[in-house]
């Protein structure tokens, strides 16, 4: 039996290039972080042979009259020998920050193996020297790399110190990125905040990028608190009203998050500034904190969180699960302490930013238990908080839809009852909980029917006078299931009040799905209310409404009929239910029935 033949697999460095600057990195000038990288690696690298060793970065843009300017990065790291050259700098993936060539790998920000191949993005040849620190120094090297895959390595003659030195010329459409503005721009963003001291040189003049990193500042320092407050403008550009502290063991992360000074919606995604061991990862990070926290943005600098390949963004895996555990738990201590110790604040920032206290207490009793009487809330009675509502009312009641809300705002209003509006994200969950972990504390739902218990019953003369019309009416309205009983209550402009509990209401979303359906699904429908008992909404009619008392006046039933009929409609709009398609029907009928109706009448003894 013939032994099988092994090949190897070929790699395509032009199509790899292009997988890289296309799918992995999020833009050409990430080359700048990469090398700075690899540049902070190689003296860490250095520093675990001598832990007093002092590296330091050189950027320099030289200029040419003649040709494109050259871009070189230099550091004093550990450099590399003619065989780690092969190894690592001409073997794809291979990186000497992993396993046994690395004494403490966790010390490194790269570990892939590609982090130079981005410089290719930018540039069509790579030329690089080195020389190794490691037993007593070796005889330095030269590589040169181009994107067709081909590479070449010579030991140098002449001396160069300990480290790596990195040559790079823009590939055409690229001079922009090799501009000295733009690459100290770059450096500073990703590498101000880096230990080794890092020099940027062009046209005679120096430029120092690094700068104190916000996490060392304190926020309880009066100081270091308006000194993050200014970082924080200048790295967000927008307004905060505050700064936290943020610590997670589990992911060697330490930060600040800053209350943002304007509300935003319930679940928004704010983009925080992460950095992974003092290089900058990503200013577009969104997953580092629970859904509830979307009131702050964040800077952070994690140790202990894995990056995946482009270095953009971490691994979810469970250390960042529990990370992001505690970080949230650092922003509930902040809000849980202010709240114990400082109220005024507290309240001016619930003021702002009550959707995310919210939705950190519909799942946290003691949250909720805290800042329960400081959430503001919609009701009849105007917005308060839920402690100025208690104050007024012993019982907490509420609508759990804006459309009940709107149906029964008018008429509370005037009764002076105060009713809660619980149709906005959390009210309802957060009333609810209340109710049962707080037996101090009554809270029911509020049925819109209740109102009737409050209306002023018609007096034996007024009930003689309109009994005959409320039956009239109830018959009109039979077809539409909704029957009518006439009442006294306020607001007087105010001519009818339509009711629906939720049966009724049920039953009216099947009749409007079936409006719109065809065929077999109109029968489907229909079965999902066959087996109810016959229900019906109730039409209020206001006997204090002029109008009201004027169509009960009228000696024409055709015309009491026609008006019933536009009142039922109207009361429909007013309380914002859809109209189905045979009360559409009517509005446009009885709107041409009561001008004929007026035309043809005779309403002189009127």
């Amino acid at each position: 039996m013939s032994e099988r033949e092994q090949n190897r697999f070929q790699v395509d460095l032009r199509g790899l290039i292009d997988l890289l600057s296309q799918h992995l990195y999020s833009g050409p000038e990430v080359f700048v972080r990469e090398l700075l990288q690899n540049s902070v690696d190689a003296i860490r690298a250095r520093q675990q042979l001598d832990p007093e060793y002092d590296g330091a970065i050189e950027i320099e843009v030289v200029e040419s009259r003649s040709g494109p300017p050259t871009l070189l990065f230099q550091d004093n790291g550990i450099g590399l020998t003619q065989d780690e050259v092969h190894r690592f700098l001409a073997t794809i993936g291979q990186s000497s920050k992993r396993g046994e060539i690395a004494r403490r790998p966790d010390d490194f920000i790269g570990q892939f193996g590609i982090g130079l191949l981005s410089c290719f993005m930018v540039t069509d040849q790579i030329s690089v020297l080195t020389r190794s620190a490691r037993d007593g120094g070796h005889q330095a090297v030269e590589w040169r790399g181009a994107t067709d895959g081909t590479y070449s390595v010579r030991p140098l003659s002449q001396e160069i110190p300990v480290g790596t030195q990195v040559f790079l010329q823009p590939a055409d459409g690229f001079e922009e990125l090799f501009e000295s503005e733009r690459i100290l721009a770059l450096a500073r963003d990703f590498g101000g905040f880096l230990q080794p001291p890092i020099v940027l040189t062009s046209g005679g003049q120096t430029h120092h990028v690094n700068t104190d990193a916000p996490w060392t500042e304190s926020p309880a320092d009066p100081t270091g608190r308006e000194r993050l407050l200014d970082y924080g403008r200048g790295a967000f550009e927008r307004e905060f009203l505050d700064v936290i502290p943020l610590e997670s063991p589990t992911g060697g992360v330490e930060g600040v998050a800053y209350v943002l000074a304007q509300a935003v919606h319930a679940g928004a995604r704010q983009r925080h500034r992460v950095y992974l061991k003092d290089m900058l990862l990503s200013t577009e990070a969104d997953d580092l904190l629970p859904e509830w926290a979307f009131f702050v943005q964040c800077v952070i600098n994690a140790r202990g969180l894995r990056p995946t390949a482009s270095r953009e963004s971490f691994y979810k895996d469970r250390v960042l699960e529990e990370t992001r555990e505690e970080l949230g738990g650092c922003l509930r201590r902040y809000l849980v302490e202010m709240a114990r110790t400082q109220p005024n604040r507290f309240q001016q920032l619930i003021a702002v930013h009550h959707l995310a206290a919210k939705a950190l207490a519909v799942d946290d009793d003691e949250c909720l238990e805290l800042f329960a009487d400081w959430f503001p809330f919609e009701t009849t009675l105007g917005t308060m908080t839920l402690g100025e509502f208690r104050q007024r009312s012993p019982i907490v009641r509420y609508v759990p839809s804006r459309d009940q809300f709107r149906q029964i705002a008018q008429v509370a209003a005037s009764e002076s009852l105060a009713v809660i509006n619980a149709g906005y994200v959390y009210e309802v969950d957060i009333l609810q909980r209340l109710g049962t972990i707080r037996p101090d504390i009554n809270v029911e739902v509020f049925d819109a029917d209740h109102l009737s218990e409050r209306f002023e019953e018609l007096t034996r003369q007024e009930r003689e006078e309109t009994i005959e019309f409320e039956r009239m009416a109830d018959c009109t309205l039979q077809r539409f299931k909704c029957a009518v009983e006439i009442a006294k209550f306020h607001p007087a402009e105010l001519p009818a009040l339509y009711v629906a509990d939720d049966n009724s209401s049920f039953v009216r979303s099947i009749e409007q799905a079936q409006d719109v359906s065809e065929g077999v699904w109109t029968d489907v429908l229909g079965s999902f209310t066959s087996d109810l008992p016959s229900v019906y909404a109730r039409l209020y009619l206001n006997y204090c409404n002029p109008l009201i008392r004027r169509i009960c006046g009228l000696a024409d039933e055709r015309g009491q009929q026609r008006s019933i009929e536009m009142v039922y409609v109207q009361s429909l709009l007013m309380g914002h239910f859809p109209l189905k398609q045979s009360e559409i029907k009517l509005l446009n009928e009885g709107l041409l029935g009561l001008i004929d109706w007026a035309l043809t009448t005779d309403h002189s003894d009127e």
